[in-house]
């Protein structure tokens, strides 16, 4: 996962300060997949801040003229990529779509909606990468329209290696604006935990699954 660390506090630095960022090892939160975590991460949030979702939308762009180049179109990942894809569509000039978590149960049950075209190179744009199941979902079901996916985008990763093989494996190259290293980093500077407590988030991510927290 390609993380520039400069945007990635700064990106930190947000999302603790408007709480889409939340740290609580003492209830910690419930995954679906029983997995018990430290930190409870809502991308969504950022769209209440014009100056965050801006920024956001900014570096997106960046990374997109700068690290991919030329592409046809952009795709979010249902629901929360949608917003963030529209405005990075919407400041290129370039056509949008986006992708459902599966196929609609009625009508043309589309699981892609707009217009994609084989042969167009497209970034897909995530708010939030776990473990990289559904993003990679959404990477394949674009790819098999014969579409060339040249990047993964996303606003936060806590950078599982279960994710980074998965987009090794699938030929994916993935960028975050921020992922759960800097983001501890930066806790620890603003305040928000100690240095003790800082040791026992960072155990979390290397074995999330078993993590009972102190």
């Amino acid at each position: 996962m390609i993380v520039k660390e400069e945007t990635a506090l700064k990106i930190s630095e947000f999302l603790l300060q408007i709480k889409a960022i939340k740290l609580n090892m003492k209830e910690p939160y419930t995954w679906a997949s029983g997995w018990k975590s430290p930190i409870y991460c809502d991308n969504r949030v950022t769209l209440s801040f014009p100056v965050i979702r801006n920024y956001i939308r900014q570096e997106f762009v960046k990374i997109i003229t700068d690290e991919i180049g030329d592409i046809d179109a952009v795709v979010g990942v249902a629901t929360a990529g949608i917003p963030h894809g529209i405005l990075v569509a919407q400041d290129l000039g370039l056509p949008f779509a986006y992708v459902r978590s599966s196929n609609k149960d009625h009508g043309l049950t589309n699981r892609i909606e707009g217009v994609l075209e084989a042969g167009q190179s497209v970034v897909v744009i995530e708010d939030l990468i776990s473990t990289g199941g559904s993003s990679l979902s959404a990477v394949k079901a674009v790819s098999e329209l014969g579409c060339n996916v040249k990047g993964l985008l996303s606003i936060f990763t806590y950078g599982f290696k279960l994710a980074e093989d998965k987009c090794i494996e699938a030929k994916c190259r993935a960028y975050s604006l921020s992922d759960y290293h800097h983001v501890l980093v930066q806790a620890l500077k603003d305040g928000y935990i100690t240095e003790k407590e800082q040791k026992v988030l960072a155990a979390w991510r290397l074995s999330p699954e078993t993590w009972i927290g102190k």
